[in-house]
């Protein structure tokens, strides 16, 4: 039985005057999907614009803020993207953590993994009463939808509602996003053994019986030369800082580095942390040298082990094209 082929996707540039350009080019090279993400811009306005102008590719967030919203505010912009998208739209959810929810978007904050259960929940009741025309009547721990009246209700998607994917990277979340989500958007902090060793073993636990199977999307550091080999290095040592993604580290035994990247943090000491990534650190992250090389490590690592992988080099984000080769080379493996 052969394996399925390895889906690859595209990171979109933000920048809404990019975003015709970056899907026409992702639909010339053959990628599968591009998605942007929430930073400083909105996603769904952008999201709008990759609609109109691709034909081919699936287009989503990965991810929006879940929790700077709610599941209505949501659920429509979303029902519009698939319908426009002509069903190729993908909405994919991460929680962020709680100084930005409480802080920034002065959003409420506590037990995120039930928290976003319950909001996927939501979602999929109020899209259920768009489709068939069953009354709303969401009332739960955290949000209530129980009032849906004709002048509010979309007509129905005739491609159906869109596929969910969370964000996660411990064990709650991710029992979480196999309880209730399509599929699964890996964190880029990530190694092949904690894909392995954690996160597949505790999907396949939780995924309920006789669902669709999960759909695994990771998005590797890549770096063709050095310097993207810094950039990955730098934006290491800042997902290294954060409490939330020590286990990745703790499973290899480098939880001591955590705490050092986590003080000088606190510091403000940002370019004081990026020698502390060693070079082992990095390569278990990031694969690197020439584009057949990176093609040939996330091949021998990804094929087999997840569904789809998205090429990431931190910092300013290139244009799909930069990866055209990569891509290519990536097809050559399979």
């Amino acid at each position: 039985m052969t394996e399925p082929r390895l889906r690859i996707d595209a990171r979109l540039r933000n920048d809404l005057t990019t975003i015709a350009e970056d899907v026409r080019a992702c639909d010339e090279l053959g990628f599968d999907g591009a998605w942007n993400t929430e930073t400083v811009n909105d996603p769904f306005v952008a999201l709008t614009l990759a609609a109109e102008h691709s034909r081919q590719v699936e287009i989503g967030p990965s991810v929006a803020i879940a929790f700077a919203r709610t599941p209505m505010t949501v659920a429509y912009p979303a029902w519009d993207l698939q319908r426009f998208s002509g069903g190729r739209f993908v909405l994919g959810l991460g929680s962020q953590i709680r100084p930005h929810v409480a802080k920034r978007f002065s959003m409420p904050w506590g037990r995120p993994a039930a928290r976003m259960h319950e909001f996927v929940t939501a979602l999929r009741a109020i899209w259920r009463t768009w489709e068939t025309g069953e009354r709303l009547d969401h009332r739960g721990e955290f949000y209530e939808h129980s009032l849906m009246t004709p002048n509010f209700t979309p007509a129905p998607n005739p491609y159906g509602p869109p596929k969910v994917f969370l964000a996660a990277v411990g064990p709650k979340m991710l029992q979480t996003t196999a309880e209730v989500a399509d599929g699964l958007f890996v964190h880029s902090f990530c190694t092949e053994r904690y894909l392995r060793e954690v996160i597949r073993p505790t999907l396949e636990r939780h995924r309920p019986d006789g669902a669709a199977p999960l759909e695994i999307a990771h998005s590797p550091f890549v770096a063709l030369d050095e310097a993207d080999r810094e950039a990955v290095r730098r934006q290491i040592s800042f997902y290294g800082s954060t409490p939330a993604y020590r286990p990745v580290l703790d499973l290899h035994g480098w939880g001591d580095l955590h705490d050092e990247l986590n003080a000088l943090s606190k510091q403000g000491r940002w370019d004081d942390m990026v020698p502390l990534v060693s070079d082992e650190v990095l390569d278990a992250m990031c694969a690197s040298g020439t584009e057949e090389e990176v093609a040939a490590a996330l091949h021998r690592q990804f094929s087999g082990l997840v569904d789809r992988i998205r090429f990431n080099r931190p910092g300013d984000i290139p244009s799909p094209r930069r990866f055209g080769g990569l891509l290519a080379a990536l097809r050559a493996q399979s």
